[in-house]
């Protein structure tokens, strides 16, 4: 007989306001040995259980009665960079490439099967332990520094406010000055090898990341499209000749 720890469990909030859909997720991922499972049905509770359960996952509906679930979730992922798998019952590409552009590590189409809902959650969860085990230096390119172990980004010396994905594909980016990614490349190191989905999402982050650091979105300067392939982050110092 084998049983995980309560300390070893990795824990899960579950943020829905649909009662039925809410306990049905609970009580799934609680017969899981693996997790711990807490469930609230607004964003009022959601805020004070995760201050106080410090999850590792949010499972976190789009709508909710008192909060903007996408504000939500940035807010959650300032203050542990936890993953978030968010819930959705859109089905139009613009409004699924939105909850990804907005952070979220994954998403589900509402209605969505259990069985899938778990193996999305292991998913995620494996890539969250991959993210937190880095501990490299800070990057500095003129006035542009990454700083990996405290997650920050600034530039001219003033905070810029990335999505926990967002940082991720810009330290990446930026760890391998010069070098071209494809988006396929991207997907498979940033997100992970399990990662199902539309490849251009790649250009919804790079959209949002340009818009923090460019001082001109239209000619930019740090991160380059290069036509046909795909993008890569060049130093201020060097000259990019394939736009």
């Amino acid at each position: 007989m084998t049983n995980v720890a309560v300390t070893d469990a990795k824990k899960i909030l579950v943020v829905e306001d649909d009662a039925a859909i809410r306990n049905l997720i609970q009580r799934f991922l609680s017969s899981k040995q693996t997790y711990q499972v807490k469930s609230v049905g607004d964003g009022k509770s959601a805020i004070a259980s995760f201050k106080e359960f410090d999850p590792d996952l949010v499972i976190l509906d789009i709508n909710l009665p008192d909060s903007n679930g996408y504000q939500l979730c940035r807010d959650m992922q300032a203050a542990t960079n936890v993953c978030v798998l968010m819930l959705t019952s859109s089905t139009d590409q613009a409004s699924k490439l939105k909850v990804l552009a907005e952070g979220a590590d994954d998403y589900m189409t509402k209605p969505f099967d259990l069985e899938e809902l778990a193996v999305r959650v292991e998913v995620v969860l494996r890539r969250m332990r991959e993210r937190t085990s880095l501990q490299e230096k800070s990057l500095i390119f003129g006035t542009l520094a990454i700083d990996p172990p405290r997650r920050e980004v600034k530039l001219n010396g003033e905070n810029v406010r990335l999505t926990a994905l967002e940082f991720n594909l810009l330290h990446f980016l930026a760890s391998h000055p010069g070098r071209v990614w494809t988006r396929i490349e991207l997907i498979r190191e940033v997100w992970g090898h399990e990662f199902v989905g539309d490849p251009r999402v790649v250009d919804v982050h790079i959209g949002q990341i340009r818009s923090h650091i460019e001082a001109d979105t239209s000619q930019p300067t740090l991160i380059h499209t290069v036509r046909g392939v795909g993008y890569k982050f060049e130093a201020p110092d060097t000259i990019a000749q394939d736009e």
